[in-house]
């Protein structure tokens, strides 16, 4: 299985856990190759990272501006250059490890690094590799004014973004891509669902009972946790709009009288704390993680980001201790979700399986693929209303307003919590589970013997 990075905690990284996992409970054994390992093991080929200077670089004037290269010829030399290094040493580890089957995830989709679609598109080629091209998204459902900027540009999208063999089958993760890719490239796909271990207990133990005073929480802080990385598509300003409802003195007044869904009490020390656990590196707008900063200090709402506390998996780093993402949701009392563009939402499925309520921005895919299985989430409707001035979103007023009263209930009524977040979990078991997973890979794999 090769990917830009794994043992992360983006939802690529994540899933191919999951799919490796299935693998290997069908008789397989399964290797990860990537740029970047973090907390994985596997093959390292360092050139394969989509956060190089070259990478980047390639990356920006293909799809953004050609503004570092004097002509076409001078951007295809250097394509080209970069692509020889990772076909070699792709074709090596290939060798070495008598690789006979390539799970390719998203590397012929969204051009985060476009020498590895090219190298490992050429690699697969020579060798006829029976290969599963599993798109998370694609580079035309990018946010943004994106276009191909030059004749390679063009020419590597018609080839290889995606492919077209016959020994190549492609997977995509909701209807929506299934149909543009069809429209778009003519090629046929298979919906696979992101999907979450549901049968695993996430809960307080030795290792994270400390995660609240680490991170710099109390133990009577509301915890509305934003697990995602802090990228534009999030949404997380709406978090934001979100919290600083909640903290309205008539909605407090409402949760000092009743107390907490636990039993906590609620007073005037009591903070409701918005806690954004993913990594800030992929913000490719340049402004975004500071335009939100601003918009956090204009509110008056507490805070943090946490990202230095948290990885794929518990562990030191740099002598720190690490939390998984997993330990933050055991600590969360309400999750956010209010991304406007998703490919499915993997941290959607983490909220359902962690039994909390959940603050959803009906994005598309979650509208066509998922909400028709009937969960009972804090809805922000599917509507942007408009930009502020610093460029980020808003929903309108009211539809926040609403939002943070049912809020207020689902944080004091026990009960009443419990029955929601138990319906959702069960809804989601049986759609998204490991199993059913087992069932969507044994039925793609039967592909190749058609």
């Amino acid at each position: 299985m090769i990917h830009y990075q794994v043992g992360e905690m983006d939802g690529v990284s994540l899933e191919m856990e999951k799919w490796k996992a299935t693998f290997e409970n069908m008789g397989h054994s399964v290797t990860f190759v990537a740029g970047h390992l973090g907390t994985a093991e596997g093959g390292l080929i360092e050139e394969i990272y989509h956060h190089t200077p070259l990478a980047e670089r390639l990356r920006h004037n293909m799809l953004w501006g050609f503004d570092d290269y004097a002509s076409d010829d001078e951007y295809r030399r250097e394509l080209e250059a970069a692509s020889a290094v990772i076909e070699e040493k792709f074709t090596q580890f290939v060798e070495a490890n008598s690789i006979n089957f390539l799970v390719a995830e998203n590397i012929w989709s969204v051009m985060a690094n476009p020498a590895v679609a090219l190298a490992i598109g050429r690699v697969v080629e020579k060798f006829q590799m029976p290969t599963i091209a599993h798109s998370h998204d694609f580079y035309w459902e990018k946010i943004g004014h994106w276009y191909l900027t030059c004749a390679t540009a063009v020419e590597l999208a018609q080839r290889w973004i995606p492919p077209r063999f016959d020994f190549v089958k492609h997977a995509v993760i909701n209807q929506r891509s299934q149909q543009q890719l069809w429209q778009r490239k003519g090629i046929p796909s298979t919906v696979v669902p992101n999907i979450f271990e549901f049968d695993e207990v996430w809960t307080v133990d030795a290792y994270n009972h400390d995660f609240r005073q680490t991170v710099g929480l109390k133990d009577s802080d509301i915890v509305i946790l934003q697990g995602t990385r802090v990228v534009q598509r999030k949404g997380i300003e709406l978090a934001v709009d979100f919290v600083k409802a909640l903290n309205d003195p008539e909605r407090r007044r409402q949760l000092a009288a009743s107390g907490l869904y636990d039993g906590r009490p609620f007073d005037g020390n009591t903070r409701i704390v918005l806690v954004m656990a993913g990594y800030t590196q992929d913000d490719d707008t340049g402004w975004y993680v500071e335009h939100l900063k601003q918009k956090i200090e204009r509110s008056g709402i507490d805070a943090l980001f946490i990202e230095d506390w948290i990885g794929a998996d518990r562990a030191t780093r740099n002598g720190r201790k690490q939390y998984s993402l997993w330990d933050a949701y055991v600590f969360a009392d309400f999750v956010t979700y209010p991304s406007f563009w998703e490919g499915w939402g993997n941290q959607l499925l983490e909220a359902l399986k962690a039994k909390l309520p959940i603050l959803i921005y009906e994005y598309l895919v979650y509208e066509q693929d998922i909400k028709p299985h009937g969960f009972d989430l804090v809805s922000l409707g599917n509507h942007i209303s408009g930009k502020d001035d610093l460029g980020l979103v808003q929903v309108e007023q009211k539809i926040i307003e609403e939002a943070a009263d049912r809020a207020v209930r689902l944080l004091t009524d026990g009960e009443y919590r419990k029955a929601v977040v138990e319906k959702n979990y069960q809804i989601a078991r049986e759609h998204y589970s490991m199993d059913a997973l087992g069932i969507y890979l044994n039925d793609l794999m039967q592909q190749f013997d058609e």
